[in-house]
């Protein structure tokens, strides 16, 4: 198992209407560490970190059409696993 991290920067109408917290449950059922914070540009940054597989899964559900509000695209960043993250947090 290999351990990553991954920052996603979500656009579209995904702010006032409960994106954060869905996403938050998503990443908890898939074992990811991280957060979700809405950013001043209204767009939401995810940063989770976890197997490769989880992560993958997380980006394809917030690629998916069940999200709340309306995503527009997702640009991602992988990166290597900090491991100071315990937990999965609305920021």
């Amino acid at each position: 198992m290999e351990t990553v991290r991954v920052t996603a920067w979500v656009r579209g109408h995904v702010q006032g209407v409960g994106f954060r917290w869905w996403t938050r449950a998503r990443a908890l059922e898939l074992g990811l560490v991280g957060w979700a914070r809405n950013m001043d540009d209204g767009r939401v940054e995810v940063v989770a970190e976890g197997d490769r597989e989880a992560c993958v899964k997380l980006l394809d559900l917030l690629r998916g059409c069940d999200t709340p509000g309306r995503v527009t695209g997702v640009v991602e960043r992988w990166s290597e696993s900090r491991g100071s993250l315990r937990e999965f947090v609305e920021r």
